[in-house]
């Protein structure tokens, strides 16, 4: 008997050190390149985890989409053929309504307060996870807010945007370039500088980090103007399932790491503006800021796009105007103790 016991406990023993030394491969699937700050932080990420693990977790990043276009990374993570994925809420409009009213024009005024919006707990659990079906939501954030970027024509007033075709980053900015008096055109993010290049588009939406660090437009882009009038959010997910088989303790590294990152994450895509600005400055672009009049109309015309966009959703069964006031109240929140690119 003591026998049997001694031997199970042996067999236990060795089964426990088996499960300690087993490897995890992650696959990381991210759509921009290595060189953005996003990437870096990802895989700065990893490499503390595969540390703190003991080599246990192993990460292998795939960045600059080589995995998948754009609009597929959210379903690597979710049919596993990534583990974890990086990936944009805008890349498939409509998929992800409610999330995406973050990024309705002026709703916040940093990245840093868009991703103390978005990991909002309540938010989160009432209503932003449960449209992320199919995934387990690791992180969200947005970028800086985003300007407006043109190659020939500047745009100084409303009436500028005016027979221009713009490239939308998301459905909700989509509207707002209508509303504006221009012409939304699609253009995944890796296709915009070609774009720009080509004359199929007059310009584009897109943060400066975006367009100087990430996409290299630099010399192409001739002016900016300078809004500040809508983020665009992004999600971190794992594949439930490879998430679900890791011992727990593992489970617990994951998450714990996760953990009060909001402002390091939003402090490092604010930070991105100025040094994508600067990129494109040297390429000869001229930066325009509206009068208080011109900003005036825009903010309204964004008023009622972001009311038309919560009527439509609210006509379609979702809780629209709900979310909105929450995330309104928590960006009014965050805005006390955060960088906002609309008072400096």
């Amino acid at each position: 008997m003591i026998r049997k016991a001694l031997v199970g406990a042996i067999a236990l023993a060795f089964g426990a050190a088996a499960q300690a030394q087993e490897k995890y491969e992650v696959k990381v699937a991210e759509f921009v390149g290595a060189q953005h700050f996003m990437t870096k932080w990802i895989m700065q990420w990893s490499e503390k985890l595969e540390k703190a693990s003991n080599g246990r977790l192993v990460f292998k990043h795939f960045p600059n989409a080589q995995m998948a276009a754009t609009p597929a990374h959210y379903d690597l993570a979710r049919t596993g053929q990534a583990e974890i994925s990086w990936f944009l809420h805008g890349g498939t409009p409509g998929r992800f309504p409610l999330t995406e009213i973050v990024n309705l024009p002026y709703m916040v005024g940093s990245a840093e307060i868009g991703t103390k919006v978005l990991n909002d707990a309540e938010l989160r659990a009432k209503y932003l996870d449960a449209e992320h079906r199919g995934v387990k939501v690791l992180m969200l954030f947005t970028h800086q807010p985003g300007n407006v970027h043109t190659t020939k024509k500047p745009i100084r007033t409303q009436a500028d945007m005016k027979g221009m075709r713009i490239r939308f980053a998301s459905p909700t900015v989509r509207d707002f370039i209508a509303g504006l008096g221009a012409t939304p055109v699609g253009v995944q993010p890796t296709e915009i500088l070609e774009q720009l290049q080509k004359g199929g588009i007059d310009g584009a939406f897109i943060d400066y980090g975006g367009a100087g660090v990430a996409f290299k437009m630099g010399g192409t882009v001739k002016f900016t103007t300078e809004m500040y009038s809508y983020v665009t959010s992004f999600g971190l997910a794992a594949n439930p399932d490879w998430y679900g088989k890791l011992p727990g303790d593992l489970r617990k590294l994951i998450d714990d790491s996760l953990k009060g990152v909001e402002k390091e994450v939003g402090e490092g895509w604010d930070a991105l503006d100025s040094i994508g600005k600067k990129l494109l400055v040297d390429g000869g672009a001229q930066p325009i800021r509206l009068t208080k009049e011109e900003d005036a109309r825009f903010r309204k015309i964004g008023a009622e796009v972001t009311e038309a966009k919560l009527k439509e959703l609210q006509g379609k069964g979702m809780p629209a105007s709900e979310v909105h006031k929450l995330m309104r109240s928590l960006s009014d929140k965050h805005e006390k103790d955060s960088k906002n690119f609309w008072k400096q």
